[in-house]
């Protein structure tokens, strides 16, 4: 089947065309002096901006990887393989670590096209715009490492093996997310906004991927420094409130709504109907290739997630969904005993039936698709980003939505919340009553709130998880929010088990009769070690002024 994708002819794979001139250009670069005119060096590369381009094009092939999204390590999913070691607490300090390598190596690149650029002779605009790329990709490196590791060693330029730095000390992490905020501040100044960016260029950063990934970071550290009790949180959480609003204020971007039609929008966003620059929810997107014919890149998401069940539901994310008045589960009067596998998406949320499977969608083109434990240790399978047009053959094309406008709500309202103690309605209905809207579901007010006897804490941090579940922010909202030693050791439930559907019972099931996935007792979570992951031990090793994390 052949598939056009919008915008895409003229620059797909650009990015790819180029990568191994850019690794080039990263590593070796000192051993000649001379170099032949026929190869590409330092000493006939840096002269233009077109160059410049050229060598940034690189960072765009470190962009995660829809193909490793791994939601596994918090509460919300499960593997077929079974448990996740981070998840379940069992994971030992490694030798290496890609999250290290892969990030130190995006910040070589760019340190090293913010040196030679200092070679280039042309429109300084143009010039600008290809440092800002470089510096949002160093910030976007340094954000992750800082995440995973907390003080990392901080390296603005290009080193070589005699390099003093090479055996420097970690850096305190307000001084690394210092420089992550100034690099985004650059390139949130010298990049276009979506709607001046030409076609052609569709995937690269634009200003407002600036301000959106830097209200993900700074509601990140402000949340975190509020909850582990550190540093000053309110700082982070009105630079969060300041980027969100920017880009909700810059008018660029709105929620997906396919043909008019909110009650399918939020499954289509995830498929071919959500590709291109004219779907204005997406504001960062890793792009594949168009079709099978042209298929320079592409991935087997629905293949992973249904077939194999890489990525599977589990109970907790199922229990968290609204019913339709707006209420949760104790207290909605929607809500009714459980008679079979599928009458738990009854009067729900529409997103649930749109982020996990049930008889109403598709599981091929010609069969329905019902829950069972086939391949899912939990009896559920997730359905966003499903199409079941890429199972046989599996390969697809849609592209992986890295930061969306919904994400920049949510930041917004937390944020706000965080910030202030409370949110007011009208802050409520500028972000989070939009995402409600295009499921047909109730606003959240305060007086709701306060007439249900619901938290509203709760309800923005539940928001927040069933619109993005799946997309890798579970287990790190339970980092930064410290209920990962409370969440993390907990059993984990798949679904209620009907003898009358599935057959005689081989699964661990409890006294209501909902699966057992993996048991408390073999979970664990040390809150002294596990919110920070270890120093990889071969960087100790050759840095011994590079100290481990407490515990590990």
């Amino acid at each position: 089947m052949k598939r056009l994708k919008n915008m895409r002819t003229s620059t797909k794979y650009i990015f790819l065309a180029v990568i191994l001139l850019s690794v080039g250009l990263g590593s070796c670069q000192d051993e000649l002096d001379l170099a032949p005119e026929t190869q590409i060096s330092d000493a006939n590369f840096w002269n233009s901006p077109s160059d410049l381009e050229k060598a940034a094009n690189y960072f765009y092939s470190l962009l995660p990887d829809i193909n490793d999204m791994n939601d596994n390590q918090g509460t919300f999913s499960y593997s077929n393989d079974g448990a996740d070691e981070i998840s379940d607490g069992t994971r030992l300090a490694g030798a290496t670590s890609g999250d290290w390598n892969n990030a130190y190596k995006l910040i070589r690149a760019s340190n090293n096209l913010l040196e030679k650029s200092e070679n280039v002779i042309g429109d300084e605009a143009s010039i600008n715009k290809y440092l800002a790329e470089a510096r949002f990709f160093r910030a976007w490196a340094y954000a992750g490492l800082v995440r995973r590791f907390g003080d990392v060693p901080l390296i603005t330029k290009t080193l070589s093996e005699t390099s003093e730095e090479l055996y420097g000390a970690r850096t305190d992490r307000q001084t690394v997310i210092e420089l992550v905020y100034e690099d985004l501040d650059f390139a949130a100044a010298n990049l276009p906004m979506s709607s001046a960016q030409p076609a052609a260029e569709y995937g690269r950063i634009t200003a407002t991927a600036v301000l959106a990934f830097k209200s993900r970071v700074a509601l990140f550290e402000g949340t975190r420094a509020k909850f582990h009790n550190y540093g000053n949180p309110n700082e982070h959480l009105q630079l969060a409130v300041d980027a969100a609003d920017k880009v909700i204020t810059s008018g660029e971007h709105q929620l997906f709504i396919y043909n008019e039609d909110p009650a399918i929008s939020f499954r289509k966003l995830f498929q071919d109907a959500g590709d291109g620059k004219s779907n204005k929810e997406a504001i960062l997107v890793r792009l594949y290739a168009e079709n099978a014919s042209n298929n320079l890149s592409s991935h087997r998401i629905s293949e992973n997630r249904i077939n194999q069940g890489k990525m599977v539901p589990t109970r907790t994310l199922a229990d968290l969904y609204l019913y339709q008045d707006g209420l949760p589960i104790g207290k909605s009067p929607l809500a009714k005993p459980q008679t079979n596998s599928l009458s738990q998406f009854e009067k729900r949320d529409p997103r649930m039936e749109m982020t996990i499977f049930n008889s109403n969608l598709y599981y091929s083109p010609t069969a329905l698709y019902v829950p069972s434990f086939s391949f899912t240790p939990t009896g559920y399978k997730f359905s966003k980003y499903y199409d079941p047009l890429y199972l046989s053959p599996p390969d697809s094309w849609v592209d992986f939505q890295i930061i969306r406008y919904a994400e920049v709500l949510l930041n917004y309202a937390e944020a706000k919340f965080e910030l202030n103690g409370a949110i007011d309605n009208a802050d409520l209905d500028k972000s989070i009553n939009l995402i409600r809207a295009r499921v047909n579901m109730p606003p959240l007010t305060n007086a709701f709130v306060a007439a249900n006897g619901l938290d509203m804490r709760i309800e923005i941090r539940r928001e927040r998880a069933i619109e993005l579940a799946m997309e890798e922010f579970n287990y790190w909202d339970l980092i930064r929010w410290k209920t990962a030693e409370v969440e993390l050791p907990k059993t984990v439930y798949g679904a209620k088990y009907f003898e009358a559907e599935y057959g005689p019972a081989t699964n661990k099931l409890d006294g209501e009769n909902f699966v057992i996935v993996q048991a408390e007792a073999d979970r664990f979570f040390d809150p002294a070690r596990d919110y920070l992951w270890p120093i990889p031990l071969q960087e100790i090793g050759l840095n011994s002024a590079l100290t481990q994390n407490p515990n590990w």
